[in-house]
């Protein structure tokens, strides 16, 4: 009964043409066409039997190169199948499931793979949105060599493809005084100071003998071992604008699209400079992996969606709760007099504080709308520069790596 379910619709015609003929046949008493009947019906039914009967087992497994990819980048998947069987497999029809905005389901055909034969298809996603893609699974449909029965198997296993803002590389600027916030981990080493400035411990065992402190050793009556180097980093924060109000435009191009992608260039260059990161938005602190804190970044960012806030009042608490930030970088979207007030209140002592303004009007010029004939960002632009934040204007079009050095601390200016 699975076989005569999987007949196609060739195998559905050759069947009802053997029942028609079988019929003529015998209203009409001819043998011949008898024969011609039983052959046609023959044909469907045997191979309805084959293939419900045959028990191919096949593996899968699915490679995604690479598995993280920026929005407009290309990954290659690897579909590697292996018939783990004795017996070779009759044609194949693969298709892979894929979400609708990382293209077409790819469709293939397999011949024939022998007997613990191995085969790899490979084909390429794109997707311009960012997010998290879900790969597979991989469905398998088993037809005989006559197209007359189609017999479908399906794999259970998917992976997940992880588009990430894109990142656009910046120059290296000062954005502070000597360590505040500046971003350079710098390391002081204990080993290279005096020998009154060391702190010696017992010595443990698998410690180098190198590192050995031979007066300390002669004053203790035992090993002595200077300490490990002790490690300094910079701590700062990035606060997104996720409000929905505060952006304009649809699509990747929007201005929140801009700001994220913004968000993901300015936090990977900060993080690979060694500054020790968290990340903020109008709902609150999210959450970073500590290990791999550009990925970790860039994975919550391929995920984060709009808010329905209409304050910043979540964002400037957690950043005031955080504490010991030296840098505080803001990609803010419409802001009013009001939200400018309360980031200007973080602006204090060694603090660093660079606003990135996105100028939403630009975006309504694009979309053909009526800008306002005062600029509502002017503002709120004074009153964060009043307090010696770096403001920065990026308007529809423009560029985050022309703008970025005018964020650059310069020496004998007091903010």
């Amino acid at each position: 009964m699975t076989g005569l379910r999987a007949l196609t619709s060739r195998g559905r015609s050759f069947l009802a043409s053997g029942v028609a003929a079988l019929l003529c046949a015998f209203f009409l008493g001819e043998s011949d066409l008898l024969r011609i009947a039983v052959l046609i019906m023959a044909m469907p039914l045997l191979s309805a039997m084959v293939v419900a009967r045959t028990r191919y087992r096949l593996s899968c497994a699915r490679r995604l190169d690479p598995a993280r990819v920026e929005a407009g980048g290309d990954s290659t998947v690897t579909l590697r199948l292996e018939n783990i069987t004795r017996l070779p497999t009759g044609l194949l029809l693969i298709e892979d499931t894929l979400q609708y905005a990382l293209g077409t389901r790819p469709r293939f055909v397999l011949d024939r793979v022998e007997s613990r034969g191995i085969r790899e298809i490979d084909y390429k996603v794109r997707s311009d949105l960012r997010g998290r893609y879900s790969i597979g699974p991989l469905s398998i449909r088993i037809t005989d060599p006559f197209g007359l029965v189609e017999l479908g198997r399906a794999f259970t296993i998917t992976d997940t493809l992880v588009v990430t803002p894109k990142v656009v590389p910046l120059p290296h600027v000062r954005l502070s005084g000597e360590w505040t916030g500046g971003g350079d981990s710098r390391t002081r080493s204990v080993a290279a100071a005096g020998d009154d400035d060391v702190a010696p411990r017992e010595y443990r065992h698998g410690d180098d003998l190198r590192r050995v402190h031979w007066r300390s050793t002669a004053r203790h009556g035992e090993l002595m071992v200077r300490r490990e180097e002790q490690q300094w980093q910079s701590r700062g924060a990035l606060l997104l604008d996720t409000r929905r109000h505060a952006h304009r435009g649809e699509g990747p191009r929007s201005s929140f699209e801009v700001a994220v992608s913004a968000a993901a260039s300015i936090g990977v260059h900060l993080a690979h400079e060694g500054l020790g990161l968290r990340l903020v938005t109008d709902q609150g602190a999210q959450h970073l992996a500590d290990s791999g804190v550009s990925y970790s970044l860039l994975d919550t960012l391929a995920v984060v969606r709009n808010s329905t806030s209409r304050t910043l009042e979540h964002g400037v608490t957690a950043l005031r709760q955080g504490g010991g930030d030296g840098l505080i970088v803001a990609v803010l979207g419409d802001l009013g007099p009001e939200e400018a007030q309360e980031l200007s209140r973080l602006r204090h002592g060694g603090v660093t504080g660079v606003a990135v303004l996105l100028d939403v009007r630009s975006w309504e010029a694009q979309a053909g709308e009526e800008p306002p004939e005062t600029d509502p960002l002017a503002q709120s632009e004074s009153i964060l520069a009043a307090t010696g934040w770096r403001v920065l204007r990026l308007p529809a079009g423009g560029s985050l790596a022309a703008i970025w050095p005018d964020a650059a601390y310069k020496r004998g200016v007091t903010v």
